[in-house]
């Protein structure tokens, strides 16, 4: 079974392959999607990391710039603009389930 983007949804990969959408929406990717994650990733590490809590919030907003940067780089590494949105934004609800799970926005 073929699953390249373009089997996916004509409409969607039409946009997505357009030079300038396609910059412009690894752009949004990486600022917005890329901020998601540093925040999901700095609760679920509040959430997760044992120790006093302060210490944990802040190796969590460490690693999360970190984490923002590797986004940035994931966005405009990929092969498409879709795929930079679902590899960015998959962790980014994984996390938010998870930190969700274990109290977080109770």
């Amino acid at each position: 079974m073929d699953r390249s983007p373009a089997t996916a949804s004509p409409r969607l990969s039409t946009f997505f392959a357009n030079p300038r959408w396609g910059v412009l929406s690894r752009s949004l990717a990486a600022i917005l999607g890329g901020y998601a994650l540093a925040s999901m990733t700095t609760v679920f590490c509040a959430l997760a990391l044992p120790g006093a809590r302060g210490q944990a919030v802040l190796t969590g907003m460490l690693l999360a710039i970190l984490v923002a940067a590797c986004a940035a780089l994931w966005a405009f590494a990929t092969r498409s603009a879709l795929r930079a949105w679902v590899g960015i934004l998959a962790p980014t609800l994984l996390l938010a389930g998870i930190s969700r799970l274990l109290g977080a926005w109770a």
